[in-house]
């Protein structure tokens, strides 16, 4: 089935999810200036999609540890998979595929949200047609969905690309669409173990090519959060330079 097929059938099912009015569709259309400027070599150009789009790449780049970070997040998320799951954004790699592995035989359904048209193509053509799946061209800090919408929802390597107003609104944007009581599994960048060889070498890297990343390291994930939201102990991964929290509202 040609792509544009796929995505026309997706967006229709879901429209009774969204807020549909001329703002959200301009919302809808518009890349964060945030994200031209520092991303788009890695999100946003179409040949970047095409380079970043392969597994073995992606994994060196989290230094062999892409596939224990992710079995880590799902596994957090889990084991009840029912209802409405909640991705926020895309990722390259086999991320999705691999949840809706987990969605699909309970019956559940995953909802991915992106805000760059070419990200969410991406998703769609690494998905069977008939995949429990329906994907949204949305903000993350602007979620046109109503609250207590999602079951549970997930931010796999998301906030560290964000400048600190903008994670603040995404955080609170989830937690607002996740039913009270619903977890937010949250994967990301952390600051290493004083021991840790990685401590020096990611700082040159992270400056450069992530300038908001050195944000996770600075202050733990639930200081981005609303005040009353509970956070779990960080789990902390590769000698502390990755960290898995979960938050959750009454």
């Amino acid at each position: 089935m040609p792509m544009e097929s796929v995505t026309d059938r997706r967006f229709d099912v879901v429209q009774a999810d969204v807020v549909d009015t001329s703002e959200t569709a301009s919302r809808r259309s518009q890349v964060p200036g945030y994200l031209s400027q520092h991303y788009w070599w890695a999100y946003v150009h179409p040949k970047a999609v095409s380079f970043f789009e392969r597994q073995w790449l992606i994994n060196a780049i989290l230094w062999g540890n892409y596939r224990r970070l992710k079995e880590a997040t799902q596994a957090a998320l889990g084991p009840d998979y029912g209802g409405r799951t909640l991705q926020v954004a895309c990722a390259y790699g086999d991320f999705t595929p691999t949840l809706l592995t987990r969605v699909a035989p309970q019956g559940g359904r995953l909802d991915v949200i992106d805000v760059v048209p070419a990200q969410i193509h991406n998703l769609e053509a690494k998905l069977p047609p008939d995949a429990p799946l329906r994907t949204h061209v949305m903000d993350a800090s602007r979620l046109d969905f109503p609250d207590g919408r999602f079951d549970r929802s997930v931010l796999f390597f998301l906030l560290h690309e964000q400048p600190e107003d903008v994670r603040r609104r995404t955080i609170a944007e989830t937690l607002r669409v996740t039913k009270p009581g619903g977890k937010v599994v949250v994967m990301e960048y952390a600051r290493p173990r004083w021991w840790s060889p990685w401590r020096l070498l990611m700082i040159p890297v992270l400056t450069v090519l992530e300038p908001f990343a050195i944000d996770m390291w600075r202050r733990p994930v639930v200081d981005f959060a609303p005040a009353g939201t509970r956070a779990t102990e960080p789990k902390r991964f590769f000698a502390g330079l990755y960290q898995l929290v979960t938050l959750s509202r009454d």
